[in-house]
């Protein structure tokens, strides 16, 4: 027992523990993949309870797994990192007082607090948690050996019943089915999230049976054995019934994805001042930043890692993922941008495709069906129309014409192109990689390029071929700025 202060409040606390149950695979999702590796706001449902749960700076992490375990601690490993938690193999599923204890090994011994959870309750807040624990490690002074979290719902239909007594303390948890007609009245519920001290846990946890029609071993059991015992049992009444909530349809997935969105767009708008013109029509991930005075237009999506600096404006039919844009970025209708990279006062598109590590430097512009595949385009750079710029390199104040492609592949294996600062790529040349473009040279319209271009030359044909040095003034402006340099 914790060492007691003259207030009567413990001094020190057991280490924190947490185990999340994530061993079903969920039937009413009519899916073969395990419930909790839906995805929800761009993550599985697993990823958001083990980040909450991160962020109360537990002891240690436990999943328990079961229908594709390897898949789900995979998730789980990414959102934690390798180390990030520890796995238990529930190998029959009969029930979450037999997902609990297929822990015990883990944690029989501990002397610690258990708070448990559900991977399918993605909303819930560490801030919700740390009120829970902060219950249960200081009811009545000394602690309580269980404390569950509840909610009150105006049809507490399906759900089982906290029943209180006279005092208002905890008396027994009732199923629906068990019900008396008095009973059905209540309409507190247990949400599923507990608290335990881990030394009395698992011993209650061992007198459970399975009672019932379903031959499942209940964890609801265990508060009822703890007070029997003359234990104390807490309740924490929680007033937000839909952060607690559990994934079991799809027809509640879409819903907490509207939520979640509601939740992530009202925040931008409060504390960030980005300007939505319709948030029920748009679409931002949880993580995503952006920055103040953005105005994101209808139908636009906004997802992963996502960082958008101040004054941009994002118009219709665009979708932005894990990309980082700058300050002062027109990004026109209908533009997709993936693993990117945009710095400020650039503009895109509109029908702009920028993918795999692209980046535009500042000032400079890419437009109408333009795609850019691993490529730089230099500051104050442009390519407004019909091009495609894959493996490329461009310089600074170069212009790329209509219908333009660098050939980037020879069938085995892929090249890069080089275009300097001061270029002038005609319509419709062909640059086939590896190649190079001279700093201030110019290709003729139709060129294709299959040779390195020395700077200020102007080259035709096909294969392009330099016809004409640059005038004079253009190979001493080119000098001087190599001597500048």
């Amino acid at each position: 027992m914790e060492k007691q202060s003259q207030n009567n409040t413990p001094e020190t606390h057991a280490l924190l523990d947490v185990l999340v149950l994530a061993a079903g695979l969920g039937t009413r999702m009519r899916s073969q993949k395990a419930k909790v590796l839906h995805q929800l706001g761009g993550r599985p449902l697993i990823a958001h309870v083990c980040r909450t749960a991160t962020a109360l700076d537990p002891r240690r992490i436990h999943v328990v797994v079961g229908h594709q375990a390897e898949v789900v601690a995979k998730a789980v490993q990414q959102e934690l990192g390798e180390d990030g938690a520890t796995f238990i193999e529930q190998t029959e599923q009969r029930g979450t007082g037999d997902a609990v204890m297929a822990a015990r090994e883990m944690l029989g011994e501990a002397n610690s607090t258990l708070l448990i959870l559900s991977g399918d309750v993605p909303l819930v807040r560490a801030e919700t948690l740390a009120a829970l624990v902060h219950q249960h490690r200081t009811h009545r002074g000394r602690g309580a050996a269980c404390t569950m979290l509840s909610v009150r719902l105006e049809d507490p239909s399906g759900y089982g019943r906290i029943i209180r007594d006279a005092e208002g303390r905890f008396e027994k948890i009732v199923e629906q089915r068990d019900a008396t007609p008095e009973e059905k009245l209540v309409n507190e519920i247990n949400a599923g999230i507990y608290c335990f001290d881990t030394r009395l846990l698992f011993p209650a946890l061992a007198r459970v049976q399975p009672s019932n029609a379903q031959g499942e071993y209940y964890l609801t059991d265990v508060p009822g054995l703890l007070r029997t015992d003359g234990a104390d049992v807490a309740v924490y009444l929680h007033t937000d019934a839909r952060e607690v909530s559990g994934i079991n349809t799809r027809v509640e997935l879409a819903e907490f994805e509207r939520l979640l969105r509601e939740r992530k767009m009202r925040r931008l708008m409060l504390d960030s001042g980005v300007t939505f013109i319709d948030p029920r029509h748009t679409y931002v991930s949880p993580d995503v930043q952006i920055g103040r005075d953005c105005v994101v237009y209808p139908d636009v999506h906004i997802e992963g890692q996502t960082i958008i600096g101040d004054g941009c404006e994002i118009r219709s039919g665009t979708r932005i993922t894990d990309s980082r844009i700058g300050n002062g970025v027109t990004i026109k209708d209908h533009c997709v941008i993936i693993d990117s990279e945009i710095a400020d006062n650039c503009t895109v598109g509109p029908f702009a495709h920028l993918r795999m590590n692209s980046k535009l430097e500042q000032s400079s512009a890419v437009g109408n069906f333009v795609e850019m595949k691993k490529s730089r385009l230099g500051s104050h750079s442009k390519a407004m129309h019909l091009t495609y710029l894959g493996d490329a390199t461009i310089g600074e104040e170069t212009n790329i014409g209509a219908g333009t492609i660098t050939c980037n592949y020879d069938g085995k294996n892929k090249h890069e192109t080089h275009i300097e600062d001061h270029v002038k790529i005609g319509s419709d040349t062909m640059l086939v990689a590896p190649v190079r473009v001279g700093h201030g040279a110019v290709t003729a319209a139709g060129s294709v390029v299959t040779k390195d271009v020395p700077p200020d030359s102007l080259v035709a044909g096909v294969p392009a071929v330099v016809k004409k040095q640059l005038k004079q003034e253009a190979i001493s402006t080119t000098e001087d700025h190599g001597r500048k340099q």
